[in-house]
């Protein structure tokens, strides 16, 4: 399966070396580039790419209206790759919709694997940025949603256990290996948790199941 890309990023030096790493990719494909986020959520409307990896400070329109337009649309998953990992920037993409957050002092594969990871159903984010999210963005959450646990409460039992084993930073494989089903049973229970709680990615349900201490009993 190929994957299809937008690359959104407003340095055509930066933007031409992504470029370069992911054509390098037999299953990697890059349908669009994108120097503004006007243009990035133009072209990920119009080619309907599997990712569209999203740069923070842009013209016209920045990272986060464009990811919060991108994933309102349906228009594809979006992975944000800048050089910054402020609070900010951190806690803006991911409440936009974003699937991932990475920092651009990584590696070609670990961009690589990121797109792939994203490109599949799972989460990606940059390991400096984890441990931040759980401590100081997380748990103060649950105050300001009184309605989250009686949402989660609605969930079937097996979905509450594929929401812990988000929470628990497993993949849509190793969801499927630990609770024994197939992968495609495990993306569609994670569909539906999405939908039921009304959340734009898995990233924010992992968020959501650490902040309510929704964890697994492994």
């Amino acid at each position: 399966m190929t994957i299809r890309i937008v690359v959104a990023e407003d340095q055509a030096a930066v933007r031409a070396a992504v470029v370069m790493i992911l054509r390098a990719e037999p299953d990697l494909e890059v349908v669009g580039e994108a120097a503004d986020g006007e243009e990035a959520v133009r072209l990920a409307l119009l080619l309907r790419p599997d990712v569209v990896l999203m740069d923070i400070q842009m013209p016209r329109l920045d990272g986060v209206s464009a990811t919060r337009r991108v994933v309102s649309a349906g228009a594809g998953q979006v992975l944000v790759l800048t050089t910054f990992d402020l609070d900010e920037y951190v806690y803006g993409a991911l409440r936009a919709g974003a699937a991932g957050f990475l920092l651009k002092d990584l590696e070609a594969d670990a961009l690589v694997d990121g797109i792939r990871a994203v490109a599949r159903g799972d989460g990606m984010l940059a390991p400096s940025v984890t441990r931040r999210l759980i401590s100081t963005f997380a748990r103060p959450a649950a105050d300001d949603r009184p309605d989250a646990r009686a949402a989660v409460g609605e969930l079937t039992p097996r979905e509450r256990e594929v929401l812990a084993c988000i929470g628990a930073g497993l993949s849509n494989g190793q969801i499927a290996e630990r609770l024994e089903m197939a992968e495609a049973t495990t993306k569609t229970h994670v569909s539906r948790i999405l939908a039921k709680l009304q959340l734009r990615s898995r990233v924010q349900a992992a968020i959501l199941a650490q902040e309510l201490g929704i964890l697994t009993t492994d």
